[in-house]
């Protein structure tokens, strides 16, 4: 199970790097929760996934960076964005190489601290949070100073945070994933999957283009399509060791890893009913927090920016046609 998880976590970093890279909100949340479950699960992470880990928790929280109402840490008063900092601090202890990379991201996150503090007009928290960031040592010294400046001022539009935006910040995070991406091609799941489809003569690029079709109401068909996943990605004889051996093939690590590339979204339903699909698929009541990132995102994007919102809130498998119904249904209960 050990080496299973071992195997999904390297597999669920590299997704979550490239969907971040894509921009792809809905797949990084999907592969977001299966990083954060795997994480989670270890009692002490090994050498050889301290990097990994750190990157996940980094772009986890990047992604939240501008949500002051979200909190990784139980200091209420430490931003997304803040604790985000800690874990680049940690990737930075790990590597040498990046020196200027790794320089630069340290200042627009440090700067987009306390932007996105102004920005909501928490001017107050921006200057608490501003004696935390910096020592007083003197290399901090002159950005310590510029942006005690830019607080007092009171204008989250000034030139110094136009020209370190979140952006900007964002653009150098995916210079640091390609990066990684690079130095960490050795993924065995990817790699077993493409020795798997290249013996049969399909070329790796069919197993990229193949999608599996589910019947949502067939939970055999829903099984037997999980023995296909799996037949794919590990070769038939490491499929007899792991019978024969220390792992488990029914182990839920496993079948969890196999119910996330299928697209099945309900972990903890996948395993308890088999049946994910349908219990993914039923329509879902809208919870306090939805109304309130819709809300949030109205008044940030405007009423009709519907795809805005849906990209930069916490919905749960909604769609832009969704949060337009959920709109007018709020209107009329207001």
């Amino acid at each position: 199970e050990a080496v299973a998880a071992d195997w999904m976590l390297e597999f669920a970093c590299c997704c979550l790097c490239r969907h971040f890279g894509e921009e792809c909100p809905a797949e990084f949340r999907r592969w977001r929760d299966v990083a954060q479950a795997l994480i989670n699960g270890l009692f002490k992470i090994p050498t050889h996934q301290k990097k990994m880990v750190y990157l996940c928790q980094l772009l986890i929280r990047i992604a939240k960076g501008k949500n002051l109402e979200c909190h990784f840490e139980n200091d209420q008063r430490i931003s997304p964005l803040e604790s985000a900092l800690s874990f680049w601090t940690l990737l930075e202890r790990e590597e040498i190489k990046l020196e200027k990379l790794h320089e630069d991201i340290r200042r627009l996150i440090q700067i987009q601290i306390v932007a996105v503090y102004m920005e909501n007009g928490y001017f107050k928290e921006a200057a608490e949070v501003l004696e935390r960031l910096f020592t007083d040592s003197e290399s901090d010294k002159p950005l310590r100073v510029k942006l005690a400046t830019v607080i007092k001022s009171k204008d989250p539009y000034v030139p110094l945070l136009q020209s370190f935006s979140y952006s900007l910040l964002i653009s150098k995070i995916k210079s640091y994933i390609e990066f990684f991406m690079k130095e960490n091609e050795s993924n065995f799941l990817i790699q077993a999957a493409t020795k798997q489809v290249e013996s049969k003569g399909l070329g790796a690029t069919a197993l990229q283009n193949k999608t599996v079709n589910v019947n949502e109401n067939d939970k055999r068909n829903l099984e037997t399509k999980q023995r296909f996943v799996l037949s794919i990605i590990l070769p038939r004889d490491m499929l007899r060791q792991m019978q024969n051996c220390c792992l488990n093939v029914e182990s839920s690590l496993v079948w969890m890893y196999i119910n996330c590339v299928l697209g099945l979204n309900s972990l903890q339903n996948v395993e308890k009913h088999g049946d994910a699909l349908a219990c993914g698929r039923r329509r879902q009541r809208w919870t306090y927090k939805e109304d309130l990132e819709l809300k949030s995102g109205i008044r940030e994007f405007g009423v009709g920016n519907w795809a805005k919102i849906l990209v930069h809130g916490d919905f749960n498998n909604r769609t832009s046609v969704m949060l337009k119904d959920r709109w007018r249904t709020l209107c009329r209960i207001e």
